[in-house]
């Protein structure tokens, strides 16, 4: 082993420096920013764990799950104010939540359909549910909440990312197809005309530079972890205590607490949080991060061997996701446009929504997108532990 498991300086360059050359790829490459940064970030770690340059194992790594996940948590959580969502976001509030009906109930069937094929099946239902309704930040959460092994987490991001890329590009092409043209209204189709630059910019803006100050960084910090301290500390405290089982069970669960600890900030003092920056940002690198940590055990064998069936049970939740959607959105009247925004914010996350809609020249789609993307991050893991916990009773898991 080039590096050995004490080395823990060596670690750390290791885990950033693929973190930020991951960043940094999907940023300047097309290639990489369709195959997903966290996609390549997994794939250096897995490498360099199976050429022996770094342990599979190390206190390191650990230290990535006590402390770096639950942080990220609530700096993505920092600007989901619930009356400002509700009130920006328009009729895509609505079409965002038919999109989570559609995840849950297809978290629901696959469950049922690969009940005694794929193991740990509860924390993978809760995994996938929580991601496909908030983003990574949930799936990391759910897959510490049940202890899902760092192996079929890998895998499951590896199918994951190739089913996303495929699901986008389908996304992409619906508007041009002539069934959903003639049964779907679509006026921001109708009305593209204009460049739409002012949009891009928007979106540029959202990961592009911004201007911090070491107050900035200092306050975020410190509120984030005054966030998570309460809420572990809180979690502790009444898994503990002598409360009806139901309500251990879920108030016990610290990334529940966090995410509503998080969630009440937000929007009882939107303006200090607002003002606050760099917050979404060191957020994602974290995220990014755990992406390194979860591909450092993948088995390249193991892999090739439980990826295709995770492909095809996540395969499963994004085509009801999908029929849902455009269902019930039909039903419902909703714009064609404003349904595959929002399909593609559960499925991807504010910026892949909204790199949608500025793709399609949906410029009043943007920040609708960017919002009710942040929407999901904050209802994830909520969605996540009650489909574990409803799936768990159910099959008996």
């Amino acid at each position: 082993m080039l590096i050995q498991a004490s080395d823990v300086w060596a670690l750390w360059m290791v885990l950033t420096g693929c973190a930020a050359v991951s960043i940094y790829l999907e940023q300047r490459y097309k290639w990489a920013a369709t195959i997903s940064g966290a996609m390549i970030a997994l794939l250096l770690a897995m490498i360099l764990a199976n050429l022996r340059v770094i342990p599979t194992e190390s206190h390191v790594y650990d230290d990535v799950w006590n402390y770096v996940v639950p942080l990220a948590v609530p700096l993505l959580l920092f600007h989901a104010d619930v009356r400002k969502i509700w009130r920006e976001s328009g009729r895509s509030f609505g079409a965002f939540h038919i999109s989570a009906l559609g995840t849950i109930l297809g978290t629901m069937l696959a469950t049922l359909l690969f009940c005694g094929q794929i193991p740990e099946l509860k924390g993978i239902s809760a995994m996938f549910s929580a991601s496909y309704i908030g983003g990574s930040v949930n799936y990391a959460a759910m897959k510490d909440t049940y202890q899902v092994s760092s192996e079929l987490a890998s895998a499951g991001v590896v199918a994951d990312n190739l089913l996303m890329s495929i699901y986008f590009l389908v996304l992409m092409v619906i508007p041009s197809l002539p069934f959903f043209q003639k049964h779907y209204p679509h006026p921001l189709q109708d009305q593209i005309a204009g460049s739409g630059q002012s949009s891009q910019d928007q979106v540029v803006a959202y990961w592009g530079r911004q201007e911090i100050s070491l107050l900035d960084i200092a306050t975020t910090l410190a509120v984030a972890v005054t966030i998570v301290t309460v809420s572990v500390k809180t979690a502790a405290f009444i898994a503990q205590s002598g409360l009806p089982e139901p309500i251990r069970m879920f108030l016990g669960q610290k990334y529940l607490l966090i995410t509503t600890v998080s969630l009440v900030a937000a929007t009882l003092w939107p303006r200090f949080f607002e003002k606050l920056r760099g917050a979404k940002e060191l957020g994602m690198f974290m995220i990014y991060l755990f992406f390194v940590v979860v591909g450092v055990p993948a088995s390249i064998p193991l892999l090739i061997q439980k990826s295709p069936l995770l492909f095809a049970y996540a395969a499963i939740i994004v085509g009801c996701n999908m029929v849902v959607t455009l269902g019930l959105g039909k039903l419902f009247g909703c714009n064609l446009e404003e349904l595959l925004v929002c399909s593609n914010a559960s499925i991807g996350g504010p910026t892949t929504a909204a790199a949608m809609a500025v793709a399609k020249g949906w410029n009043d789609l943007v920040i609708p997108a960017l919002l009710v993307g942040v929407w999901g991050y904050a209802i994830g893991n909520y969605c996540g532990i009650l489909m574990a916990t409803f799936m768990g009773w159910w099959l008996g898991l």
